[in-house]
């Protein structure tokens, strides 16, 4: 009897460790295949793509600004001149490879520019957090749904809406801005391409106060055939452009603060010893 009870044991034992050896391979056929490196395919700019942006007068005012500050020799208003990460929806242009990381209960998109920018996209039901409880991040907070539009029993869409976005960002390196009040709702769709599932989009719609409607792309990216070779892009390590305080400035081949514009001001040196001349 007591060898019976063993030999079920046993057996349940081996049942136990099959079903959750099994269990992450069956998991993962619900998923569409997004591994692999994926590279933008077409521009990465938005307003040459769509037109001209649906900025209000206000917003519209301060957009001019920044492309004539451009147009001066400055930087503009994108943030990543001085190495901040481009956040929402800006990293999704694609400016270096990405990479879909799909699990369960979180899908991780991986872009090695900028200090290696990357979202959590949370897909295990939660709710938003709270202002007590979070704080605001470039690439935002997300939460996504996986769809089964084809009713076959495979996901083939991942539905995500971000939101609790710091600033400063922009839509693209021409500076488009977003509204100051921190209210911007980002809307996303994932998917591969039915014909070729080499070829993924993301349709993106932008919900902000500083647009006159809601404002929508549709990004696409194919997979790399190759074995993918990964790089880290850290700014700071080429990168001349110096902040102090508001403005910018040029730091030259041999060390030298330079202007970035004609007739730029020095920046203040009241903490510095200055010789008289």
């Amino acid at each position: 009897m007591n060898y019976r009870r063993f030999v079920s044991a046993i057996a349940l034992a081996a049942t136990l460790m099959l079903t959750a050896t099994l269990a992450p391979a069956f998991e993962e056929t619900k998923y569409p295949n997004m591994k692999g490196q994926w590279g933008r395919v077409g521009p990465p700019n938005w307003q040459p793509v769509l037109g001209p942006a649906p900025l209000t007068p206000e917003y519209k005012a301060i957009y001019d600004a920044n492309r004539a500050d451009m147009t001066n020799g400055g930087p503009g208003n994108v943030p990543s001149w001085y190495c901040l990460p481009q956040g929402m929806p800006m990293m999704m242009n694609l400016y270096d490879p990405m990479e879909i990381v799909i699990t369960p209960d979180i899908t991780y998109v991986l872009i090695s520019h900028v200090n290696d920018s990357y979202r959590r996209i949370y897909t295990d039901g939660r709710d938003w957090p709270t202002d007590d409880d979070y704080e605001l991040t470039y690439a935002g907070y997300s939460i996504g749904k996986w769809v089964d539009e084809n009713r076959d029993g495979k996901y083939n869409v991942l539905e995500v809406e971000t939101r609790l976005l710091k600033s400063p960002r922009t839509y693209d390196a021409s500076g488009i801005p977003f509204h100051s009040d921190g209210k911007t709702i980002i809307k996303e769709r994932f998917y591969l391409d039915p014909a070729d599932p080499n070829i993924i989009y993301d349709d993106i719609t932008v919900f902000d106060n500083a647009l006159t409607r809601p404002w929508s792309i549709r990004r696409k990216a194919s997979r790399n055939p190759k074995r993918p070779l990964w790089r880290t892009d850290v700014c700071a390590d080429d990168n001349a452009m110096v902040k102090i305080g508001n403005d910018p400035y040029f730091l030259s081949a041999d060390g030298k603060l330079m202007p970035t514009r004609p007739n730029q001001a020095p920046p203040d040196l009241t903490y510095f010893n200055q010789q008289k001349k």
